[in-house]
Parts: C-alpha cells; structure tokens; sequence
C-alpha cells in the first residue's frame, strides 16, 4: 500500500530519458528563438572557383573576350619572320637596263645546285670580270632581285643579306627565337611574383616601344637587338593573356575559350599575309602589328583589366580577405558584379603570393609533369619544321613560299577545331599520345620508304605530320597550364614555352648549313618523338578538374599507379580535392 502523498509508482522504461543538457523538445511555454539571434555559421574561405564565379556572367566573358582579342595583332609581331627574311632569286648587278637572257648567260657563271638534286643555275654571288670569261669576281655593284612571293622589299633586299652576308639571315632567327624563349622565362616569372595585371601591362608598353624601333632600324645589326627585345615583350603578352584567360574559366570552358584564341591567331597570320601583299614593305608590316596594341594600354586603366581573381586569392591580402568575407555575408542580396568589388582593386605593392622554395625544390610530381610536357612541347616544335621542308631537302623541288606558309597556318587552325571536338571527350593525356604517335609514325614512314613514295605520298604524309605536330604543340601548353598550380603557373607554362623555342632553334640552324644532314636530323627528332609517347603516360588527366591553387594541391595532380584496384567503399569526404 501506498500512501495518498507518495509519488506514484513508475514502471521502468526501457529507452532511458534525455539528459538535461539536450532537452527533446522546448516546453510549449518557450519562445522560438529568432534567426537574428543565433550566431552566424562559420564562413569558408573562398576558393577559386567562388572567386571566379563572383565576377558574374556578363563580366566573366567581356574579360575574356578582352584577353582574346590582342591574339590578333600579336600575330604580326610574332609570326612575321618568313616574311621579312624570305631570299628570293638574286643575281648580281649588271650595268644598263634589264639584262636579257643571253646577256646574263654571258655575265655570269654557271653553279652547280646547293642542295642533292637541284641541276644549279648562274651564279646568285659570282660575275665575270668586264665582261669576259676569263676571271671570276665578287658582285661589284649590288644585286638585282627578282621578286615573285612576299614583300617586295624586306630586310634582305633592303640590306643586300646574301651571299657573303647572308649569315646575319639565320643569326636573326636565332636572335628571334632567343628573345621569345627569354620573355617566356622572365615575364613568366614576374606574372607569378608581381601578378598578372601589372606584368601585362609593363609587356604591353615595351612590346609598343620596341615595335616603334624596330621601325626605325637604320642597319641590321640595331635592327637585330631590337627584334629581340620585341621577341620578348610579345611574348610575355601573349604568355600572360594566355594563364590569364584560363584563371577566368570554369572547368567546362578552358578548352573552348583557348580554342578560340587560337583561332584568333590563325586569323591573325592569314591576315599578315593579306596585309604584307598590300603595304610591300617591312617597315609598314611591323608598324600594322604594332600600333594597335597601343589601344590595349587601356587594360592599365582601374576596372578595365582587373587582376586574375586565382592570383588575388593566393597573395597576401588578409585584410582585403577579410574585407571579401564581410561584404559576402552582409551583402548575399546584390548582385554578382556588385558584391566583389575587391576583384577590381590592385593589390598592394607588397603584396604577392607565398611560394616556399624548399617545397618547390621537393615537389616531385610537378616537376616530372614539367619535364614530360617539356620534353614533349620540344619535340613537336622542332619535328614540325622536317615536314615543311622534306620535299625540298628529298626531291629538290621546294614548295612555293605562299603554298608552305598557308599549309602551316591551315594545320595549325585544323588541329584546334580537332582538338575542340575530342579533347574534352577522351581527356587531354589520350589525345597528346594520340597526336604524338601520329608524329612519330608520319616520320618513320617518310624516312623508311621515301624512295618508294610518290609526290603525292610525300605531300600526304608530310602534311599529317605538320598537323599532329601541332596539334601536340598546342595541346602541351593547354595541358601544363591546367596542371600547374596558380603560385608557379606562369613560370611553369614559360619553361614549357621556352623548351619549344629550343625545339624551334633547328630550323635557322638548318638553314644557315643549307640543310646539310638534313636526314640525321630528322632521324633523331624521330626517335625522341617515340620516346615522348612513352613518356606522356605517366601524365595526370585534368580534364574537368579545377585548377590547383597551391603547390600541395599540385602535387595532388598525379597518375595512379597502373596495379592499383579502384575501391568502390572510399568515403566521398576522403577523396582530395585540390581547391580545398
């Protein structure tokens, strides 16, 4: 029995009761708390997709038209070379007005041709002494020159470049290609320390300055400084316009959008061609390259160019970071362009990005990925020339200088729209390889059975291999600037770069021994493209994959081992994600 003033019994339950701290359920009499009471729930970091994404749609893609547009015009600066230093037919001069047939067959001797198979023809740098046939002298009076392709006056008719000066030709092209290899490496350099704004537009007044000097060249030696140093500039712009365009890009665009500037340099170089059949003259083909590009000093001006936003997340801003964050919680309500105004300031004179150099020196995996796709990007650029040339140095009957240039920008254009349909299909690593061993077995079939091959096999294989060539070229620097990390992308995507100059440094060198050992040569980039199909295996796929930041994340960007088993049971949080 129980008393009336006892609690009642309870019967043991068999789930036990909350514990107080954790209430189950607010008493009814309780008030809801306000949702301006509770505290605000931790804000992330942005990364760089957020930072991208920010600048909102319309913004995204006016910046990345701006950065588009410039590849036209630095075409001209760029690829302007053939032009200005083609050779055409020469003889020397002979006094009266245009000699006849029989009055050149009686002035000058006859030479057998430089080149195997080649019959000869007179003589471009010997005449006979006063006439007679009895001694044979060095042009007195000049040259005459018959031109049919090209600028009818360019550095080598201007300056009489031939025969005992014909050397400077080749020392140009070398100085030219050194001067590109050199802004690759420094600019590159600066866009990754002083950020990319500010490098674009230091290149861009200097790419101006020394376009105007090269102008105004007086004689080839000044002439050959200052393509250097235009080399240089252009190059930096186009390196800089170039990381810069793929920082402002979502995964689902970086191939379209590099697409496009690539085609927007192919327009550039057929209208280099169109613009030298009309001015004639080297001095107005240089002048129409670069004038424009003094209407791009306007990226200079505060909102017109803003700094890569990948490169603002990384430098050290902490109070413009946390300014970012502030306004982003205060201002969720405004629109895109609105809320991140920091992305249009500049960043402070002190401000640049933390790159630990002992963890660069330790960063395995980058540099083996750097030094495939260098190794890759210097064959291609240095093969392509043997196919441009291989009917020449075989058959002796080279091409016209309108067929090998249109040929060579028509493959350059076509290998972009290739790699636009399938790049983004089967991954960037399969297509390189694919591309690459296309190289190799278009060169091992023109060289194993060139004796058997028709002119038309020839002009077939040769124009698949110029094709694969650069198609494997193009594919490279869109490769290493998706793998490089936004601390050393610059530098990185410039080693590549510079690699394909060095690659490049064949063709003058060739040129300059009148393409003697023409075949040892071809050989050895043959075998190194088999090589470098081996090599592009152990490269990482960054197909859809977003930009790593840092050189942890970098690191991150590796190919699994071919044994490993992919396990279905892997939590989703403990899969690494680079923007973290």
């Amino acid at each position: 029995m129980t008393s009336p003033d006892s609690p009642p019994l309870v019967s043991p339950s068999p789930c036990p009761a909350p514990p107080p701290s954790l209430p189950s359920s607010p008493p009814p009499s309780s008030p809801a708390p306000s949702s301006s009471s509770l505290p605000p729930p931790p804000s992330l970091p942005p990364t760089g997709e957020v930072m991208v994404l920010a600048l909102g749609r319309k913004k995204q893609r006016v910046l990345i038209a701006l950065s588009i547009l410039p590849n036209l015009f630095l075409a001209f600066l760029l690829s302007s070379d053939p032009l200005i230093t083609l050779s055409s037919p020469h003889h020397c001069h002979l006094p009266g007005p245009l000699p006849s047939p029989e009055v050149l067959n009686a002035s000058l001797p006859w030479e057998k041709g430089g080149r195997p198979g080649e019959s000869g023809g007179l003589s471009h740098c010997k005449q006979y002494l006063n006439g007679s046939q009895s001694a044979v002298v060095d042009c007195e009076a000049g040259w005459d020159y018959n031109v049919t392709e090209g600028l009818r006056n360019n550095i080598v008719t201007e300056w009489d470049l031939v025969c005992g000066q014909y050397w400077l030709v080749p020392v140009e092209e070398v100085c030219f290609i050194l001067g590109i290899l050199t802004g690759c490496l420094g600019l590159g350099y600066a866009a990754d320390r002083l950020g990319r704004s500010k490098t674009l537009l230091a290149s861009l007044t200097l790419s101006v300055v020394f376009g105007v000097l090269v102008c105004v060249a007086p004689s080839p030696p000044i002439f050959i400084v200052m393509r250097f140093c235009l080399a240089a500039a252009s190059a930096g712009v186009y390196l800089i316009l170039y990381i810069t365009r793929l920082e402002l890009c979502e995964p689902s665009l970086r191939l379209l959008v590099t697409m496009l500037a690539g085609l927007m340099t192919v327009a550039g170089e057929l209208l280099l061609l169109a613009v030298a059949l009309g001015c004639q003259s080297w001095r107005g083909l240089l002048g129409a390259g670069a004038a424009p590009l003094t209407l791009f000093l306007s990226y200079g001006i505060p909102g017109v160019f803003p700094e890569s936003p990948r490169w603002l997340l990384l430098s050290e801003r902490s109070a413009d970071m946390n300014s970012f964050t502030e306004r982003r919680n205060s201002n969720r309500d405004l629109r895109d362009d609105e809320s991140f105004t920091e992305l249009d300031s500049e960043p402070a004179p002190s401000s640049r990005p933390h790159l630990s150099y002992p963890e660069l020196f330790h960063s395995r995996n980058i540099w083996k990925n750097m030094c495939v796709l260098g190794f890759t990007s210097f064959i291609s650029h240095g093969i392509s020339h043997c196919y441009s040339s291989f009917r020449g140095d075989v058959r002796g009957t080279a091409p016209s200088f309108y067929w090998t240039y249109l040929l060579s920008v028509c493959a350059g254009g076509g290998a972009w729209l290739l790699l636009w349909a399938t790049v983004d299909r089967f991954g960037r690593r399969g297509i390189l390889l694919l591309a690459m061993t296309m190289t190799g077995l278009a060169s091992l079939i023109l060289l194993g059975l060139m004796e058997y091959l028709s002119e038309t096999a020839i002009t077939v294989f040769s124009v698949l291999g110029l094709f694969s060539s650069q198609a494997t070229a193009s594919l490279c620097i869109l490769f290493t600037a998706e793998i490089m990390p936004t601390v050393i992308r610059g530098s990185g995507v410039g080693i590549v770069l510079a690699l394909g100059c060095v690659g490049r440094l064949s063709s003058p060198l060739m040129d300059l021994r009148n393409h003697y050992g023409y075949f040892l040569h071809h050989v050895v980039y043959s075998s190194l493209a088999l090589l470098a199909v081996l090599s592009i295996l152990l490269l990482p796929e960054s197909k859809r994959k977003p930009l790593p930041q840092t050189l942890g994340d970098g690191e991150q960007y590796r190919r699994p081992p071919l044994g490993r088993r992919r396990r279905d049971n892997v939590p989703l949080l403990s899969t690494p994600n680079p923007e973290t």
